[in-house]
């Protein structure tokens, strides 16, 4: 893809009527230098020193933690709805280091979905998928689960049961995790902090992918001790935004295994809905990945 115009000194209040004059081209977001606060999770892929013993540069920044550069600009393009019919499904490619500059990319394709990439200073493609105003039954997670190839063997991931539902886990975002994200996020935006907006704060993405990991425990066993890390995540508006301080019932379902070489693979998707009416308010499938190198089950057989 080619980004032959930046929109990096507009202002995000100014990208509606300069796409419309570029809906064929791409516009690019501020270079951002998004911090790695997960670093002092010792044992963990974010931890200088367990991902240097792994080969990777640094402790990775989490794909969650970039996702939030993209919301201005999807706001900008598809207005204040895609906080309620929004979605954005992304698959991450290359790891990134406490505070290394990264920018976001969109390019409009229809009327609903554009495509959304980032890149680093060297051009290389950090993160790229696609992102819509309603439902996308092409988005990229959905096109990388039709194209899964059965596992050939999984050692970590032996007692993981495909479709085996989680039961329904409370879940609430506290005000607190909310502040800490705005503490240090790359992109603050008036919702986040104005609580007149949509009845609440509503919680940006790093805080609302952390909320439907409670039910990880519940369908997705590990053998031994492991090192993991996100290999690909769509979250999905259905009646949202999800708000800080608010009780959601959260339950989830795997729904698909495979491996590569260096890794066991595990997708799984989860649905917040409101414990009162029912309703559905968003849903997010993710992928993480095991590192076989990290795992006495591979390294000691």
């Amino acid at each position: 893809m080619t980004c032959p115009r930046s929109v990096a000194s507009l202002r995000y209040t100014d990208v509606p009527q300069f796409m419309s004059q570029i809906m064929s081209t791409a516009i690019v977001g501020p270079w951002r230098r998004p911090k790695n606060t997960s670093a002092d999770e010792k044992g963990g892929i974010h931890d200088n020193d367990t991902a240097q013993d792994l080969g990777f540069q640094g402790g990775t920044i989490a794909g969650s933690i970039h996702m939030e550069q993209f919301p201005p600009l999807l706001v900008a393009h598809f207005g204040d709805a895609w906080w309620s019919q929004g979605g954005m499904s992304l698959y991450f490619k290359a790891a990134t280091i406490d505070h290394e500059p990264v920018c976001c990319k969109l390019e409009a394709h229809g009327a609903n979905t554009v495509r959304i990439w980032m890149e680093n200073k060297a051009g290389t493609v950090v993160m790229a998928g696609s992102a819509s105003l309603g439902k996308d039954t092409d988005s990229e997670v959905s096109q990388r689960i039709n194209a899964i190839r059965p596992p050939s063997d999984l050692r970590m991931m032996a007692e993981v049961t495909v479709d085996a539902p989680s039961p329904k886990c409370p879940v609430r975002i506290p005000q607190e995790s909310v502040d800490e994200r705005l503490a240090v996020i790359t992109e603050p935006m008036n919702c986040y902090s104005d609580d007149t907006l949509y009845g609440g704060n509503v919680a940006p993405i790093a805080p609302f992918v952390h909320a439907f990991r409670e039910v990880e425990p519940h369908i997705i066993p590990i053998r031994g001790p492991y090192v993991g890390l996100f290999g690909a995540i769509e979250v999905q508006y259905l009646n949202g935004p999800v708000i800080a301080e608010h009780d959601y019932l959260a339950q989830g379902h795997v729904v698909a295994l495979s491996d590569s070489p260096k890794t066991e693979i595990i997708w799984y998707t989860a649905t917040l809905s409101d414990p009162t009416s029912g309703e559905a308010i968003a849903r997010m499938t993710k992928m993480d990945r095991l590192l076989k190198e990290a795992s006495p089950l591979w390294t000691d057989a």
